[in-house]
């Protein structure tokens, strides 16, 4: 990699900065400025209130959820793809690819048809005490389909760069399938398996169009802190509005960081490897 020798280098470099400065770091800065243009008492007072706390919790429930899910999932799939050689192998790997497709609004409406109380499956739920649509269980079940490419994406390239040499020598010196797992290939993998999760995490976090069709936007019972924003934008109180943004952003920015964090550790392990 060389440095800019001549002035329209220069100048592509600048713009790049003026573009990131005035597409990212102006609003990501008008965000804060305007959640703490009342002073501290009342951002105080606006993150105190049962609604924002409400959010908050729902939000931190349904990632907490969601990604062991995609962790297990992504990595059976990896293993899966990565492992074994069957019919229908390059159309399961496609199949993944579906989340990335289609309209999180879309997907959200096809959950509402087959889930909800119209539906046989979402009265038999209904008629034995669960109700899945308008409820955090369909809040859930969305943001794991529009989740579930993450990690799984992410594994993927990366077992297969690695091959599986290691886990079959393993296996010839008599370990176990688990024992292989935990010891050869989680090992290998667990830079990429982490970064996978931070970025699932992002995700589920931040989903707004799957989320609003199925949670049916109600006050303290189904609101997530993107669905929050829109809220109370819509009600004219920009000052909680920029508030619940303000905390949106502040997960964002630390998922920035620890994504990052992971990927310089991951180019590490890997100069090391290369090296030995």
């Amino acid at each position: 990699m060389k440095r800019p020798d001549s002035w329209h280098q220069w100048l592509l470099i600048v713009l790049g900065l003026a573009l990131v400065g005035l597409l990212l770091v102006v609003p990501l800065a008008l965000i804060f400025s305007k959640a703490l243009s009342g002073g501290w008492a009342l951002l105080a007072d606006n993150l105190s209130q049962d609604y924002m706390l409400h959010a908050i919790g729902l939000t931190l429930l349904v990632a907490a959820l969601t990604v062991p899910l995609n962790l297990v999932f992504g990595i059976l799939l990896a293993w899966c793809v990565t492992h074994y050689d069957f019919r229908g192998r390059k159309l399961l790997t496609t199949l993944v690819d579906i989340p990335y497709a289609v309209s999180p609004v879309v997907a959200g409406l096809c959950y509402l048809v087959v889930y909800g109380l119209e539906s046989a499956i979402g009265r038999w739920f209904y008629d034995h005490g669960m109700q899945l649509m308008f409820a955090w269980p369909g809040i859930v079940m969305v943001t794991v389909f529009v989740t579930a490419p993450y990690v799984a994406r992410i594994l993927i390239p990366v077992m297969q760069s690695q091959g599986n040499a290691e886990e079959v020598s393993a296996l010839c010196l008599g370990a176990n399938g688990w024992q292989i797992f935990r010891h050869v290939t989680l090992p290998n993998i667990k830079w990429a398996l982490l970064y996978g999760v931070v970025v699932s995490n992002a995700r589920a976090v931040g989903e707004f169009g799957a989320v609003s069709v199925v949670s049916g936007t109600i006050l303290n019972q189904t609101l997530t802190l993107p669905l929050l924003v829109d809220q109370l934008n819509n009600d004219y109180k920009p000052a909680a509005a920029f508030t619940a943004a303000a905390l949106l952003a502040c997960m964002a920015l630390f998922t920035l960081l620890l994504k990052t964090w992971m990927e310089w550790r991951q180019r590490s392990a890997m100069r090391r490897a290369e090296a030995a």
